[in-house]
């Protein structure tokens, strides 16, 4: 018995050979973009990971790229960048602040903790 209340929109679905052509390639870009940006964060976390003046510009550095990752993913694999303007800016804002947030919220406790950790010794 087939369900007349289930409509499958996938195959209403067509595109051209030039229109797949084209997405193909936003999506191999993407993933290449990405794995630039990857293999950038860990060569230098190689190379600068035993250089103690340089752990809180990696730190900053790491932060700043995995936002972008996170923003570039979420534009292009979640189709959030084909969506209305306002849209766009309603999901990234908010979760953006929280990811601040957060980043403020580790780095106080951190500083509050090395305090007291300095304090017994």
């Amino acid at each position: 018995m087939e369900r007349d209340d289930v409509y499958e929109y996938s195959l209403d679905y067509h595109t051209t050979e030039e229109q797949g052509k084209v997405q193909r390639k936003k999506i191999w870009l993407v993933f290449w973009i990405l794995l630039a940006v990857t293999i950038f964060e860990v060569g230098m976390g190689l190379k600068f990971s035993r250089v103690p003046e340089m752990k809180m510009f990696l730190l900053i550095t790491f932060i700043i790229l995995t936002i972008f990752k996170a923003y570039f993913i979420v534009i292009s694999y979640m189709h959030l960048g084909d969506e209305r303007k306002s849209f766009r800016y309603t999901v990234l804002i908010p979760a953006i602040m929280f990811i601040l947030y957060l980043i403020f919220i580790c780095i106080t406790e951190a500083s509050y903790v090395f305090s007291v950790l300095k304090s017994w010794s």
